[in-house]
């Protein structure tokens, strides 16, 4: 089956008309994305857009031999004028399976929003799977119908599509609840689609992407659905500093957002009669995914040395302050009497374990030491050890983020 991307950003475009942000600023050239319209083997057009023949007649094609047009959302503005020659464009009711002449199959997928998704099967079998801006699909299950594993024989469900086109950076959700149901796996060739002006184009783009298992294609690609393709090489361990309200928290939950299941380890623990903590803490807890789970705990060595699906830890400074609790290091005649070299064997159990994790680990963590220094020993003290937990952490991990004013930079990976 081969596709071709007519266009592939956001319904308004990228870059939006008279829109002065960063981001449609530098969206020139390459980097431009018309509305999203796909031709599906010269024979489907999915979602119909200005300048949809034109931008096939660009990218190689004709839409003389178009069999059916379909729209996936309500599209506002001026009525699109439709090429000579192509069928009433329509949206098909959720559910309903058309099976064209061409030998496409084609099944409306109902949405969690105003909206169809499509699932196109080719004549030899390919599958591949459409979503509208914004859009989920409603009512998925889980591989065990309750978020267990893998269903066998007759109960197994369909195989993972070969290739998903959807709103990956608006609705990273959906890519989680598909990946949760075996429709999307380790094959599955994920093509971000709908892509507008909230994150920035170019290397951001492919950065975040990258962490969801997606990436990006030009306006005018041609893509063979089933054709082997490297999938983008998800790292096992990530360790992301930056410093106080540095974005690094919402960076780390970006990177697993979608993805299924993911246990967020808070290590803050609640801090009873402290209403500020309290209130950063519902901050974090509202904006996490609702089919995330949440362990409040220190004890990391077992979690890391688990098996389950990803694992997130937020923070390493906090679980640092636990730990100099447990050898009351904050005293001096304790901390010489052997608190020292008692807080370097729970950081090197902690250093070993992150090594020896199997499961997909993304760890966060204050960047100290470059601001004042602390008036006190125990406050250098502190400074000093989480400098030697992140080296000996960041060296255990494949990949290093630095969140800097809510910017991401690679320092490793």
């Amino acid at each position: 089956m081969e596709l071709t991307l007519l266009g592939t950003g956001a319904p308004d475009g990228l870059p939006r008309a008279h829109c002065p942000c960063a981001a449609c600023a530098t969206a020139r050239g390459p980097l431009a994305r018309a509305a999203t319209a796909l031709l599906v083997d010269g024979a489907v057009l999915l979602d119909l857009t200005p300048g949809a023949a034109l931008a096939a007649a660009r990218a190689g094609h004709s839409l003389s031999g178009v069999r059916q047009v379909l729209l996936t959302h309500p599209h506002d503005g001026p009525a699109v004028e439709l090429p000579a020659g192509l069928p009433t464009a329509g949206r098909v009711a959720d559910g309903r399976v058309l099976t064209l002449i061409s030998g496409h199959r084609v099944r409306a997928v109902p949405m969690d929003s105003p909206g169809t998704g499509y699932e196109v099967t080719a004549p030899d079998g390919e599958r591949l799977l459409y979503l509208p801006p914004g859009g989920a699909p409603a009512g998925l299950p889980t591989r065990d119908g309750n978020g267990g594993g893998a269903r066998s024989g007759r109960d197994a469900g369909p195989a993972p599509y070969d290739m998903l086109l959807a709103d990956v950076t608006g609705r990273p959700d959906a890519l989680a609840r598909l990946r949760a149901a075996g429709l999307v796996g380790p094959t599955t060739d994920v093509i971000a689609v709908h892509i507008g002006h909230e994150v920035p184009p170019g290397a951001e783009l492919d950065r975040r992407l990258a962490a969801a298992g997606a990436r990006a294609v030009p306006d005018g690609t041609t893509l063979t659905v089933g054709e082997y393709h490297a999938v983008p090489d998800l790292p096992r361990r990530t360790l992301v500093t930056g410093g106080a309200r540095s974005g690094k928290s919402l960076e780390a939950e970006r990177r697993l957002a979608s993805f299924p299941g993911v246990l967020y380890v808070a290590t803050g623990g609640d801090r009873e009669g402290d209403p500020e903590w309290r209130a950063r803490v519902a901050t974090h807890r509202d904006r996490r995914p609702g089919s995330w789970r949440t362990a409040e705990t220190c004890d990391l060595v077992p979690l890391l040395a688990g098996e389950g699906p990803p694992l997130l830890v937020d923070c390493l400074s906090l679980w640092l302050t636990d730990a100099m609790d447990r050898v009351d290091a904050w005293d001096d005649a304790a901390w010489e009497a052997g608190g020292e070299e008692a807080l370097r064997v729970r950081t090197g159990e902690l250093a070993a374990a992150v090594r020896a994790a199997r499961r997909t680990v993304v760890l966060v963590t204050n960047e100290v030491g470059s601001g004042v220094v602390p008036a006190t020993a125990s406050g250098r003290r502190f400074r000093d050890e989480l400098g030697r937990l992140n080296a000996a952490v960041a060296a255990e991990c494949e990949h290093l983020l630095l969140v800097v004013a809510g910017q991401a930079l690679t320092l490793r990976g």
